[in-house]
C-alpha cells in the first residue's frame, strides 16, 4: 500500500482562499508522483477532513495530515484529533499521523523571515 498526504486547511467562504493551497499540493504531486495526495478543509470548502481520509483509506496504509495552520491552537487539540479517532474506528488498519502545523516548522519560520526581509529591501 502506498502513502498518503492530506494538506489540510481551515476553509473560507471564498474558494480562492485555497488558492495557495492548491498550489502547494500541486507542487507536491510534481516532485512525488508516487504519493497520493489530497487537500481537505475543515469547514466552508470540500472535500472535508473525512472525506478525504475516505478516499485514500482503500489505496493507503499510512496517511500523514499535515494542516496548513500557522500555528496549533483549538481546531487541532479539540476537532481535528476527535476527526481522526473517527476515521481510525472507520479504517481500523489504517495508521493516521497528525503533524505539527507548518507554521512551526524551522524552515517555514525561515522561508517566511527570508520572505519579509526581501519584501522589506524591495
Amino acid at each position: 500500500m502506498s502513502a498518503g498526504l492530506i494538506l489540510f486547511g481551515h476553509g473560507a467562504r471564498d474558494p480562492q482562499w485555497a488558492e495557495p493551497m492548491r498550489r502547494v499540493a500541486a507542487l507536491v504531486r510534481s516532485s512525488n508522483p508516487g504519493l497520493r495526495v489530497e487537500l481537505a478543509f475543515l469547514e466552508f470548502i470540500a472535500p472535508t477532513l473525512p472525506d478525504a481520509i475516505d478516499l485514500l483509506a482503500p489505496e493507503c496504509g499510512r496517511i500523514t495530515v499535515v494542516p496548513m495552520f500557522v500555528a496549533q491552537a483549538g481546531h487541532l487539540k479539540r476537532d481535528v484529533p476527535e476527526l481522526l479517532r473517527q476515521a481510525r474506528e472507520r479504517h481500523p488498519s489504517l495508521s493516521v499521523e497528525l503533524a505539527p502545523p507548518f507554521g512551526e516548522s524551522d524552515d517555514v519560520l525561515a522561508a517566511i523571515a527570508g520572505y519579509a526581509v526581501r519584501r522589506a529591501q524591495a
